[in-house]
């Protein structure tokens, strides 16, 4: 079969901090659409140097496995800086990047915009606040803006001002970050998917099943996150749920901004109720592997190769289109049973 003529350039950082793919991650998109695309190749990004080097090589599509580099203090969107050039990426614009980027905006965005997220507050950075007069025990705690459950333990869950205290201690000992304290949700939890199907996006739920903690709490710690442990997933097999958590994440993922493909995690409250977490537009796409990679699998049949390709194919109509490289809107939104 003939190859696609474009040159694909997968990006990532070799810094942890800056990279939302593995070097085992991108190695395995690049090989898988090299079968597809006449030339792709992995840029490592860690600085503006780099960015620009990767602008130079004047690639027809960036597959985005990073979401900004430092120059100095200065923050530089990746995506932003691609589009500036004239240079098709995958995934999201900066807008929504930069509220997946930060819990807290996230949320207040998803509030403000009718949809429910749980009541909470940020602390600074070494700050030890009194007292949460506006907040219910018990309240989850963790990084106001890392991902992948940095922070989050069997003390992340508090239920006095003492616990509160010592999981705030915990926190800045090892984070540079603010901290993020909202109530808690005891009921499920949830990760669909969000696909552009390219006259729809595409709603995928799955269940999450983590395992018990000391405390007997069910959530996602560093630990599963990590991958040191798998947490199992099912499918949402109840009509009436699935299309509540289906509606419910379209919604957010439009409010947000997002393009393309991401994940929104939802977790229910004592009454059932869906509340927004938090969003992932930069997702892990390891084959096997990831909330996003197993939603596709289990709710519309689509194996990884094939997700790899309709990402890229959604960049790629951009490039006959240039009027749609800073587009950050959806054109339908309908959720899928």
């Amino acid at each position: 079969m003939a190859k696609t003529n474009l040159h694909i350039q997968v990006a990532r950082s070799s810094r942890l901090e800056l990279s939302s793919m593995s070097l085992v991650s991108s190695a395995a998109i690049m090989r898988t659409l090299r079968q597809s695309y006449a030339r792709v190749e992995v840029s490592t990004v860690n600085n503006l140097q780099d960015l620009k080097q990767l602008v130079a090589k004047r690639p027809d599509i960036v597959f985005m496995g990073l979401k900004f580099v430092y120059e100095g203090d200065q923050k530089i969107w990746v995506s932003d800086y691609l589009e500036a050039h004239g240079i098709a990426h995958t995934g999201s614009p900066r807008p929504a990047i930069e509220f997946e980027q930060s819990k807290p905006l996230a949320k207040q965005c998803v509030i403000n915009a009718g949809l429910a997220s749980s009541a909470f507050t940020v602390v600074e950075h070494g700050c030890f606040p009194g007292t949460i007069d506006d907040l219910v025990f018990p309240l989850f705690v963790k990084p106001s803006n890392l991902g992948g459950g940095s922070g989050v333990d069997d003390k992340s869950i508090v239920y006095t001002a003492d616990d509160l205290q010592a999981k705030l201690r915990a926190l800045f000992a090892e984070y540079s970050s603010d901290v993020l304290i909202e109530e808690y949700l005891p009921g499920r939890e949830f990760s669909v998917g969000v696909l552009n199907n390219g006259d729809e996006l595409l709603a995928m739920p799955i269940e999450m099943k983590p395992s018990a903690d000391a405390n007997g709490n069910k959530i996602l710690s560093l630990a599963l996150k990590s991958g040191v442990l798998e947490t199992p997933v099912s499918a949402v097999t109840d009509k009436t749920m699935h299309k509540q958590l289906s509606d419910f994440a379209l919604n957010v993922f439009e409010v947000l901004g997002a393009r393309d493909y991401g994940r929104i995690d939802i977790r229910l409250d004592a009454d059932g109720v869906p509340h927004f977490l938090e969003a992932n537009l930069i997702p892990g796409l390891i084959k096997g592997s990831g909330n996003f990679t197993k939603a596709c699998l289990i709710n519309q049949g689509i194996d990884h190769e094939e997700m790899l390709l309709r990402i890229v194919q959604l960049a790629e109509a951009r490039i006959f289109a240039p009027n749609l490289l800073k587009s950050s809107g959806t054109r339908a939104v309908v959720a899928q049973w």
